[in-house]
């Protein structure tokens, strides 16, 4: 008996082709279309499919984020589905497979998949990412690994993987370890395990979060900015090790004693931020004023699980803990 798979449909470069009078991709293939391009589907899996929509990745919002993973925790539940795809646009494709990865711990595999090239382009890697999806997703090695992203015959996990390049096919990369296994050969081929992440049991989201990056001679004008305009966290993704330059400070006092919590993490692409200095606007600093740290999260996945986290408590002390709790490193 063949194994069910769902697919929620999203949209994103893997659905688009060349308008010929824009001469730039738009959306274009519908649900089926994109299926009917992977060679023998019907033999791997039965498929069913779930429209959700059919949009760009950067028109996705945190709150449809969330709707995606209501459908998701709705079916990967089922008695008879194997495993899960969200196919998905890529340039915010780590934060949906994130945010479902804080929100969902399920034993089936939950994959999220894109493409790099439309339909119209020589090279069209949709087909193949969305076959190297579903053998993921019916395979027994999948299980209990979390949410996977698998793109260019690479599983790489939720919470490690990020886009590093705005051409590259093997874009998508986990910067600290690699990936955790690869495709070949329609098989799953895993190299190593991780540890069991946090859960985040809500289904509310704070939206209003800030992402602010770090660079040299910055003031608290911008943190005053959005202290005045009624964001409910801050995440600034600080210079190295976790250090900003001094004008900062005050702004990031001032956030805090108004109950906005600010959650640090670094600008570099690997390594964790650490209370390593304690001069003015050092990680030792920070840290004693109340600063929560982001472990080895990049700025944009911190921002997600401020949002998932202020979704469910706003109480300081509850929102630093089930931040920090379980950050891989």
């Amino acid at each position: 008996m063949k194994k069910k798979i769902v697919i929620i449909f999203t949209g994103g470069t893997i659905s688009m082709k060349i308008d010929p009078e824009l001469h730039a991709a738009i959306p274009a293939l519908n649900a089926n279309e994109l299926i009917s391009t992977v060679t023998n589907i019907e033999e791997i899996a039965d498929i069913e499919v779930i429209n959700f929509a059919n949009i760009p990745s950067p028109h996705i919002t945190p709150d449809q984020m969330m709707e995606i993973a209501k459908i998701a925790k709705e079916n990967i539940v089922r008695e008879d589905v194997t495993g899960l795809i969200v196919t998905h646009g890529t340039d915010t494709l780590e934060e949906t497979a994130y945010l479902l990865d804080l929100l969902i711990r399920s034993e089936k595999p939950i994959i999220v998949v894109g493409a790099m090239r439309n339909n119209s382009e020589l090279g069209y890697d949709g087909s193949s990412n969305l076959s190297a999806a579903l053998c993921t997703a019916i395979s027994p090695r999948a299980k209990n690994k979390g949410v996977l992203v698998v793109m260019n015959n690479e599983v790489n996990a939720a919470g490690e993987v990020t886009k590093t390049n705005t051409l590259s096919l093997d874009t998508f990369k986990s910067p600290e370890f690699g990936p955790l296994g690869i495709v070949d050969n329609d098989e799953v081929l895993f190299h190593r395990d991780i540890p069991t992440g946090s859960i985040i049991d809500t289904n509310k989201i704070e939206s209003k979060i800030a992402l602010i990056k770090t660079a040299s001679g910055m003031n608290s004008d911008i943190l005053d900015f959005y202290i005045d305009n009624g964001y409910k966290g801050i995440v600034i993704e600080a210079l190295g090790r976790g250090n900003v330059p001094p004008e900062m400070v005050t702004g990031i006092i001032r956030a805090i004693e108004n109950n906005i919590p600010v959650v640090m993490v670094s600008r570099c692409h690997t390594g964790r931020v650490l209370d390593s200095y304690g001069y003015e606007g050092g990680g030792k600093h920070l840290h004693d004023l109340g600063v929560i740290f982001g472990g080895n999260l990049p700025g944009q996945k911190a921002r997600i699980k401020l949002m998932l986290v202020l979704g469910k408590t706003k109480e300081m002390s509850k929102v630093k803990e089930l931040f920090e709790e379980n950050l891989l490193y």
